[in-house]
């Protein structure tokens, strides 16, 4: 098979593979009809990204298909999927923003309203809800720790005037009001012995109409006593639960006047800290820790969530010989000027190897004479590229590793980073061996230029080896590339089994 025929079966196997990957990043439907669209409103959605999964008791239904700012409130449209039987949206039908779990992605729930309600007209706008977020969530906690403060700092600390507690005035005002007790029962004593007589009138009384009181109660008694009889089985076993029930209060009763007591005598935890000011100050010191240890995980996982990642995958065909060149990278772009960038490259020029062979002849003088050849070789190996750059602007300078080989690079984006011009310079000490004489060679140079057709998909042209006349080249190509939003979407779209 010749090599333009390998070059063509190459290319055709990376073509299919790219337009495959494309179909299923842009999420293009070739064959078959779209699903219908509804629009939602919420107050909030953020953490939300374009095409989040849409889901429905938590099965995936739809994707999000488009975020945008309407007024003071974010308008999302959703695209369902075409399934058997058909979604149903009735009037009632909600919208949440949820997660996946604490650190997952974000989703957009459908509650669907109820099954024998008229369906959504078309152009429904439909009202969402955003749960409680992780920042809000930590904003209660640290009230409910300033609160907790607050009230162990009023039950122990001085509040009054002279220095005393408000435990202490506490008491004292319950001294102050039995006082006052002592002295209305004092200046009443009249009314209270009038009260008496009173008493002993209604006693005579009862004493004369107590025997036909006492024949009424027991008549009352014979009646209770037939119906005891009746239902004695029942109300035997009614006492026994009354019985386990008193001695069930009995034992909470003793429990909670020993829990009282250690707490009166400064035992225990609870009683530490009511009687304890050190207990106070140590428990406000653990609040405060707690509260400086929330901030710092909510900083800690902000920069987490903040950390972009691209993986790309590239090839390039050389007018030099014909030759291919495949590529694929990883960035990792801190939320700074900083950049990092890795890449496994299978080169047409491989890597440049060096071989020194020793001879040592003895002549028929008897004397050894030692001949020293050195040969350099290329070997079609993968190369490795690893650097770190600086972004000012449009512009961005690279240093490292290009090609198993030490080099720099300057990038500068135009229209919008749509167009990306890049010249790199690397493999400063290379040589080449014709004829068994070694010369040196110039540095390679290359000049790149990448044009973005879509946020994922690109081509790339330029010229390679600009200073060596005899090895320079054109080269074309193009090249796919995946961003932290499309990953989380193409493997969510993967199936599981």
């Amino acid at each position: 098979m010749s090599t333009v025929v390998k070059v063509g079966v190459f290319m055709t196997v990376a073509l299919a593979a790219l337009a495959f990957l494309i179909l299923r990043v842009e999420d293009l439907e070739l064959f078959g009809g779209r699903g219908p669209k509804v629009d939602a409103v919420f107050d909030s959605v953020a953490g939300l990204d374009n095409k989040a999964a849409v889901r429905v008791a938590g099965v995936r239904v739809g994707r999000v298909d488009g975020i945008r700012l309407e007024g003071e409130r974010a308008r999302v449209t959703l695209r369902l999927d075409e399934v058997e039987p058909p979604l149903r949206l009735t009037v009632g039908t909600r919208a949440t923003v949820a997660s996946l779990s604490l650190l997952g992605e974000k989703y957009v729930e459908l509650d669907l309203g109820p099954p024998d309600a008229p369906p959504l007209q078309a152009g429904t706008v439909i009202e969402g809800t955003v749960p409680l977020s992780f920042d809000q969530a930590m904003g209660k906690i640290s009230d409910v720790a300033d609160s907790i403060s607050g009230v162990t700092g009023s039950l122990t600390g001085p509040s009054g005037t002279g220095g005393e507690s408000s435990l202490q005035r506490l008491i004292a005002n319950l001294e102050a009001t039995s006082a006052d007790i002592r002295a209305l029962v004092a200046a009443n004593r009249d009314q209270v012995s009038s009260t008496v007589a009173n008493f002993e009138r209604f006693s005579a009384t009862l004493a004369e109409e107590l025997p036909r009181l006492t024949q009424q109660i027991e008549r009352v008694l014979a009646q209770v006593d037939g119906v005891v009889a009746e239902n004695r089985e029942d109300l035997r076993g009614s006492m026994g639960n009354i019985r386990d029930l008193t001695e069930r209060l009995q034992v909470s009763v003793d429990n909670l006047n020993q829990i009282s007591g250690k707490i009166a005598a400064g035992e225990g935890t609870i009683g530490k800290l009511v009687q304890s000011d050190q207990a106070h100050d140590q428990l406000i010191s653990a609040l405060d820790s707690i509260d400086t240890g929330v901030k710092s995980l909510g900083d800690t996982l902000g920069r987490v969530g903040k950390l972009k990642l691209d993986l790309g995958f590239e090839g390039s065909y050389f007018e030099r010989g014909a030759d291919s060149r495949t590529a694929f990278s990883l960035t990792v772009k801190p939320p700074t000027t900083r950049f990092y960038h890795v890449e496994a490259v299978d080169d047409p020029d491989g890597r440049q190897r060096s071989k020194t062979q020793v001879q040592t002849v003895t002549g028929p003088d008897g004397v050894a004479r030692t001949t020293t050849t050195e040969t350099l070789t290329r070997e079609d190996k993968v190369t490795l590229s690893a650097q770190f750059g600086f972004r000012f602007g449009e512009a961005s300078l690279r240093a490292g590793l290009f090609e198993s080989t030490g080099g720099a690079a300057v990038d500068y984006g135009l229209f919008d980073r749509r167009l990306l011009l890049s010249l790199e310079a690397f493999d400063f000490s290379r040589e080449e061996s014709e004829g068994g004489v070694r010369r040196e060679l110039d540095p390679r140079l290359r000049l790149t230029g990448r044009y973005l057709l879509s946020p994922n998909v690109y081509v790339v042209g330029g010229y390679d080896d600009l200073l060596v006349r005899e090895r320079d080249s054109l080269f074309l190509g193009a090249g796919v590339r995946w961003s932290d939003d499309d990953l989380k979407y193409l493997l969510g779209s993967i199936p599981s089994f």
